[in-house]
């Protein structure tokens, strides 16, 4: 009889074991050390503070998110970092932003950088998320200060103090695609003459042309945010090309559209997806 009760409880120790994730795999493994490294102490505590709730979740995060996706090789952990704060402010998710706000610093972003970032999302995502985004950079700043952290300030924007806002910002528009401004007069100069000003000068006069933030890091930026918002089908089509004039590649948009998986979920992935896909197909077309 005791041998039997002995098999018995072996048995079930066994289907214990087979039924608790492997953190040993290499998948988990990869993925930890992919969020250390990006993350660090943030990332660890926010996987670390699921476990009790939510083992599953912590451990899908490590394999999923970090394992499968960060661990993609045509973005750099910069440009990853970038698309996740833009999804992040997209969403108001805040304490999410923090941590990878903290993420951005440490994958070689500067203040500066930052900034313009959260600054430019007041284009697509609107002031209150543009004021709550920089409220989270402040916070994050002054810990990463009180534990010794000292991140590079940056290069700070030129001021234009030469050409009208106008004109400036219908040359940088153009940048991004010929003929913009005609098009913009056409659809709304009879009905808002107003939004077709204010979208030239604040949208383009007053943000894109700020020179201390890349062009291609702010169309990783603005991709990430009309996929993550997915209402502005039509203006995330237009980002994508401008980014491909810019220099962007498919397969770096393809990516930032993966990441949308992690960030703002498989239907915004796929929704980005054909309309990158469109996009390709209008040019094989012209």
């Amino acid at each position: 009889m005791k041998s039997y009760i002995f098999i018995f409880l072996t048995l079930i120790n066994i289907t214990i074991m087979n039924s608790q994730p492997n953190k040993t795999s290499e998948k988990y493994n990869k993925g930890w050390n992919k969020l250390k490294e990006i993350d660090g102490e943030a990332g660890e505590k926010v996987v670390n503070g699921l476990k009790d709730i939510s083992p599953e979740l912590s451990r899908f995060i490590i394999e999923y998110s970090f394992g499968e996706v960060y661990s993609l090789t045509t973005l750099d952990n910069k440009s990853k970092e970038i698309v996740a704060i833009s999804s992040l402010i997209a969403q108001g998710a805040i304490p999410e932003l923090k941590v990878h706000l903290n993420g951005a610093l440490n994958t070689g972003s500067t203040i500066n950088e930052v900034k313009e970032i959260i600054l430019q999302m007041s284009v697509y995502c609107g002031f209150p998320k543009c004021i709550n985004g920089m409220k989270a950079l402040r916070q994050v700043l002054e810990e990463r200060k009180a534990l010794g952290i000292i991140d590079k300030e940056g290069k700070t924007a030129s001021t234009n103090t030469t050409i009208d806002k106008y004109t400036l910002g219908a040359k940088f528009l153009a940048i991004l695609k010929d003929n913009q401004e005609q098009i913009l007069k056409e659809n709304f100069q009879n009905l808002s003459p107003e939004l077709v000003r204010l979208t030239i000068e604040y949208g383009y006069g007053d943000i894109f042309s700020r020179d201390n933030l890349d062009k291609k890091y702010r169309q990783i930026s603005t991709i990430s945010a009309l996929a993550t918002l997915g209402n502005a089908q039509p203006q995330l089509k237009f980002h994508i090309e401008a980014g491909l004039n810019i220099g962007l590649t498919v397969d770096e948009i393809k990516e930032i559209m993966l990441m949308m998986t992690v960030y703002a979920g498989f239907p915004a992935s796929i929704n980005g997806t054909n309309s990158l896909k469109e996009v390709i197909q209008e040019h094989k077309n012209q």
